[in-house]
């Protein structure tokens, strides 16, 4: 009985990951000129930079912009993660169960 228990759970676990690797998300800083796309499980996969928005003499504020995009972007893909994970939750309760997803988040 557990190790069948087991087993489905491994089996939805890799299913998540699979559904996460799908959902992008993004994050922008600098009024557009820095989008960081991630992956919601949290992994990134493309940086734009609008080169006529940034001063390239500014390093530091290009490096600002960027670590700013990429946090948002990892932010977004984490809030994405927890609804997925709850959503999972939810479809896992037996009918009946209503509300008791709401427990985990």
């Amino acid at each position: 009985m557990f190790g069948n228990m087991m087993g489905d759970m491994e089996e939805r676990q890799k299913q998540m990951r699979e559904k996460l690797a799908a959902i992008t998300v993004e994050g922008t800083s600098g009024g557009g000129a820095v989008t960081v796309v991630a992956s919601a499980n949290r992994e990134i996969q493309d940086i734009r930079i609008d080169r006529e928005q940034l001063d390239w003499e500014d390093l530091e504020m290009v490096q600002d912009l960027i670590l700013d995009a990429t946090n948002k972007a990892l932010e977004a893909a984490r809030q994405k993660e927890a609804e997925e994970t709850q959503n999972m939750v939810k479809d896992m309760l037996p009918p009946g169960m209503g509300d008791l997803g709401n427990l985990f988040g």
